[in-house]
């Protein structure tokens, strides 16, 4: 095909991209007011509703025996997260990175500091979901699986024929990943769980994840006395949830599958076929499930979306 016209392929494409954007005013608006936009810009209301989305949005799957709210002024430890280097998705190196997740600013305002575990009356683990990269080996040029689950996995379930395939790039049509194995990025979360979970002994650990993806929730559930799932929140909504500031309220947006064999066994093009983590207190994370302080929510919005998903 020739460079130019690749080169021509991609403008082509670039200008339909662009085009949306420019169409809907998202890019840019040549006949803004700056003073106007000044003045709505960062203003206090907006940050206040943009916050209080925040906190409506953050999921409570687990509160054992009502560990949460923990109201009282008190000793936490959060420790210190390791963000291992992968490459992106473009296939950029993103380098390592340790991550200290509450400045000790915004810290004070809600409990004390404590600089062991022993020391710690309670502890919040934030981590993230796995990830395990975007099902290629740009190094093997070859398709691998995307796991949900921290520990390394192996695909013995998978299709041995995908039902993708055919680009007439590629040497085969079938980009089946059976028998091929993946390691996540961030397998240190888990460990990080276990080790803090260890270290506490039996005071409470909440985890609180940040959610990119839906994950096999096995490997931290057990451990945890609080899972609180949030989707790039200021870590601040956390403390205002854990403290009993705020009262959490949102539902699960999918099903939280009960391992990665049921992942392999959903079909692509039907909604809601998976079998459902169940966690220690009976509870399937299911989608619409999501707990408050008085316990599994069931209100108007999980009837809307029980009755949307039971028509399907």
């Amino acid at each position: 095909m020739g460079e130019e016209a690749m080169q021509k392929r991609m403008q082509q494409s670039a200008a339909r991209l662009l085009m949306n954007v420019f169409r809907t005013g998202l890019f840019e608006n040549p006949y803004l007011d700056p003073a106007q936009s000044a003045a709505i810009v960062g203003s206090p209301e907006y940050m206040k509703a943009g916050y209080d989305a925040q906190i409506r949005s953050v999921v409570m799957l687990k509160n054992h025996n009502s560990v949460l709210p923990l109201k009282n002024r008190a000793k936490v430890y959060i420790p210190t997260r390791h963000d291992a280097s992968y490459m992106s998705f473009w296939g950029f190196p993103v380098p390592a990175n340790d991550v200290v997740p509450v400045t000790d600013a915004i810290l004070e305002k809600y409990y004390e500091r404590a600089a062991t575990p022993q020391e710690a009356d309670f502890a919040i683990v934030f981590i993230n979901s796995p990830n395990s990269g975007y099902g290629y080996d740009s190094e093997k040029h070859e398709y691998i699986p995307i796991s949900l689950q921290y520990g390394d996995y192996t695909a013995t379930t998978a299709r041995a024929k995908s039902i993708a395939g055919g680009d007439p790039f590629e040497k085969s049509d079938n980009r089946s990943y059976r028998g091929k194995s993946v390691k996540t990025f961030n397998k240190s979360d888990m460990t990080l769980v276990q080790q803090i979970r260890k270290q506490m002994g039996d005071k409470p650990v909440i985890v609180v994840i940040n959610v990119s993806n839906p994950l096999v929730m096995s490997e931290i559930e057990p451990i945890a006395d609080a899972v609180l799932l949030g989707f790039d929140v200021q870590n601040q909504v956390i403390l205002d949830l854990v403290s009993g500031k705020a009262e959490p309220s949102a539902l699960l947006p999918f099903q939280m599958p009960a391992d990665m064999l049921t992942v392999e066994e959903q079909l692509e093009d039907t909604p809601m076929d998976m079998r459902c983590y169940e966690d220690a207190d009976g509870n399937a994370y299911d989608f619409a499930f999501g707990l408050n302080w008085q316990g599994t929510i069931n209100d108007k919005r999980v009837e809307k979306y029980k009755k949307k998903v039971n028509s399907l």
